[in-house]
């Protein structure tokens, strides 16, 4: 039977599907019972009970929403661009979906252990405002198009300072991979190796851009509801809108998992004494989306001019002198420096 699967071109097909399902179902699981969690946090803040009567606590509130979309009609604007109409949300799941075959959730817990992994991230969330653009152009409407470039415009506009916060975390690393980024952070003083404290102003622009690039609030501004409708999705509904949904929750659990990773250790235990593992992983990506929950229940909502604003004068110049600063860190092994000198066994 082993040789089969690795000796085999259907036996190796066998097994990466297998792979891949053994990633992606416990994925989309975890997604319904975020959206739960997402939601009896808001109504905690606001004290609301929220969903509290589809099954026990309401935890299958989020599958009864699932089985509202898959059987609702699929209403296609007349005039609209049917193929591309229908490509646009696929592409945002899928996009959304795939990045996640380089995520590690433990040592040795990844589908592709790539030395790049880090840009093949990057270039796959930079693909997502295809769907947008597509959706929004595709609906044959001024206001899904003019929410598609304004969602394009804020998305393309904070990757930049995304990119730049990556570049410094490399630059103490000296590493794009994952892995090597987890086991730059293992050190005997637990959380006191990890990179949250020499990168902390980073980690604030990090969540900060990352709340941007996925479109949550405060910087919800192409589907708020008093701007416009609901911006590029508008025309959407049933499965097409719930692809959309799904792709843009994915890609808020993803910069989770990103923020775990590259500034909280990833598995590794914030003590000494106590083993590492997908535990901590699970628990630390839990307490980013919390403090993604916690965002949208209390702080108001951007204008368009502020958004901009903050991320090309503020986040841009910010990042940018950081990887400088980082940089020269690095070559003369002052803190900063201390992790790549590690790493690369200098």
């Amino acid at each position: 039977m082993a040789d089969f699967f690795y000796n085999t071109g259907l036996g190796i097909a066998l097994l990466t599907v297998g792979q891949v399902l053994l990633l992606v179902v416990p994925l989309l699981l975890a997604l319904a019972f975020l959206m739960y969690a997402d939601r009896k946090i808001w109504a905690a803040v606001m004290m609301r009970r929220g969903p509290n009567v589809v099954g026990v606590f309401g935890l299958l509130q989020s599958f009864a929403d699932f089985l509202k979309y898959i059987v609702k009609e699929v209403v296609v604007p007349a005039g609209a661009d049917k193929g591309v109409f229908f490509l646009a949300p696929m592409i945002s799941f899928v996009m959304a979906m795939i990045a996640w075959a380089v995520i590690p959730f433990n040592e040795g817990w990844i589908l592709s252990d790539i030395n790049v992994a880090i840009l093949y991230v990057f270039a796959v969330s930079s693909l997502e405002v295809y769907g947008v653009i597509m959706g929004g152009w595709a609906s044959n409407s001024k206001y899904p198009f003019l929410g598609s470039l304004r969602s394009a415009a804020q998305m393309i506009s904070y990757e930049v300072s995304i990119g730049l916060i990556i570049i410094g975390v490399i630059l103490s690393t000296g590493s794009m991979n994952f892995t090597s980024i987890v086991a730059a952070q293992d050190g005997d003083w637990g959380l006191f190796n990890w990179y949250f404290l020499p990168h902390f102003p980073m980690l604030i622009l990090f969540f900060i851009s990352a709340l941007a690039e996925t479109n949550r609030p405060p910087f919800d501004l192409p589907e708020a509801e008093s701007e416009l409708v609901a911006g590029y999705q508008v025309e959407y509904s049933s499965t097409p809108f719930l692809l959309f949904m799904i792709g843009e929750l994915v890609a808020v659990v993803l910069m989770c998992a990103l923020v775990s990773l590259m500034f909280f250790g990833g598995w590794l235990s914030p003590v000494p004494f106590l083993p590492d593992g997908f535990f901590w992983m699970f628990i630390k990506m839990l307490m980013v989306f919390f403090m993604f929950a916690m965002v949208k229940a209390i702080t108001p909502r951007y204008r368009y001019d502020q958004l901009m604003r903050l991320g090309w004068k503020v986040f841009l110049p910010f990042s940018l002198f950081w990887v400088v600063f980082v940089a020269f860190a690095a070559k003369f092994d002052w803190f900063w420096g201390i992790y790549a000198r590690w790493t690369v066994g200098g």
